[in-house]
């Protein structure tokens, strides 16, 4: 009963992790929060880029076809040859319908035709739907042309197939999806989990007094760069071992993600300052990793795809930095995209990093004000104490 009674004195003394707040946080956060955020189970107008080489009345309607259905949202239609994997750049789109030249002429005299289906197979859950709806397509189609529902052709009809192929992860491989999530995942964790104490340990240590004072934001960004560097290698480590033990397929530069990467690492390693500013100590600070860190794996797409979730909660999702690390993996090392070919991506990143930064300072010149005020008001009571005693040596004296 004593140790019972002393480790319940610990629990809330306040030196140790606030384990009675975390665990309700925790229940809270999955039992309500995300209950609303992974409300859908399905890909709800997942997005379809059409490249119609037919241009016909045949083909046109098709699209609409394809349009109307409530799991798929065409998002352009090209009229001229364009590379699918282009088209699926920045979760752009999660398919690419390909219409081919002499589509409406070979349905109606009897050749046949394939329309040809692009998925990005990434997460192999996210383009199910999307099958379903365009075999019901093909088959409704045939079955009218054949003459199975009604139909009045008196000409032979061509039979349509879908001709499909899974880009960028065509085996389904563990290796391009849930290993290399968690890779990143975990990776990110313990990075945070070694960085989000250094100011609790810095005050500890009488150390971030002197840093206010007399230092700029740049002397705790600097910092974080030792452990970025671990962590980068660990990336390019883990990187190497898929690619040669399993069957990691890494189509873009190393160079373009690395440059990524150390943008990455400079924005987890100022919030992870950030949210342990106000703790007590290292311990205290460490629980609070989970307020950033996994909300960016969960919604990122490693667990589920993205287009299951609904709009607003893909646009939260980029709160967390674990959200744009996702993104760049999907399109460097999975699509093998170039630093120009996301331009657009990169450009909303270095906003979100910019916004970051001004936090980060703001925070540093808040708690640099706040010490001030308090060493002038120190200063103050040692001059008034320093009075005191001149005043009472005199009156002995006199």
């Amino acid at each position: 009963m004593n140790s019972i009674i002393d480790e319940v004195r610990f629990l809330f003394s306040g030196r140790g992790m606030p384990y009675e707040k975390v665990c309700l946080t925790v229940a809270m956060v999955i039992s309500v929060i995300l209950s609303v955020l992974l409300a859908g189970n399905f890909a709800y107008k997942a997005k379809v880029a059409v490249v119609d080489l037919d241009n016909s009345a045949y083909s046109r309607e098709v699209i609409t076809r394809m349009n109307a259905s409530e799991y798929i949202d065409v998002t352009a239609v090209f009229n001229m040859p364009t590379d699918p994997q282009d088209l699926c750049y920045r979760d752009a789109n999660v398919a690419v319908v390909y219409l081919p030249q002499g589509l409406e002429k070979d349905r109606y005299t009897g050749s046949v035709n394939n329309i040809g289906v692009f998925y990005d197979n990434t997460n192999t859950a996210q383009t199910s739907n999307i099958k379903a709806v365009m075999n019901t397509i093909v088959q409704g189609d045939n079955a009218i042309a054949s003459g199975d529902v009604g139909s009045t052709n008196d000409v032979d009809a061509g039979t349509i197939q879908l001709a499909e192929r899974y880009l960028f992860n065509p085996n389904g491989s563990t290796s391009n999806g849930e290993t290399l999530g968690f890779l990143f995942f975990f990776g990110s964790m313990f990075f945070t989990f070694a960085t989000i104490g250094m100011v609790p340990r810095l005050r500890l240590t009488h150390q971030l007094d002197a840093i206010l004072m007399e230092g700029t934001p740049w002397d705790l960004i600097l910092r974080i760069i030792p452990y970025g560097a671990c962590l980068i290698v660990s990336f390019v480590a883990g990187l190497a071992v898929l690619r040669v033990w399993g069957d990691l397929i890494f189509s873009g530069n190393l160079i373009a993600f690395l440059i990524l990467q150390c943008m990455y690492v400079m924005v987890v390693g100022m919030m992870s300052l950030m949210f342990g500013w106000t703790a007590a100590n290292p311990g205290i600070a460490s629980s609070r990793m989970i307020l950033f860190i996994p909300g960016g794996f969960i919604l990122g797409g490693p667990t589920g795809p993205v287009t299951f979730f609904a709009p607003w909660v893909v646009f939260l999702s980029h709160f967390f930095p674990l959200t744009w690390e996702f993104h760049f993996v999907r399109d460097v090392i999975s699509r093998g995209a170039g630093l120009g070919d996301i331009s657009k991506e990169i450009g909303a990143f270095l906003i979100y990093v910019a916004l970051v930064a001004i936090a980060f300072c703001w925070r540093f010149y808040r708690a640099r004000g706040t010490a001030l005020l308090a060493a002038a008001k120190e200063k103050r009571r040692a001059r008034n104490l320093e009075r005191v005693k001149k005043a009472r040596e005199g009156t002995v004296l006199s």
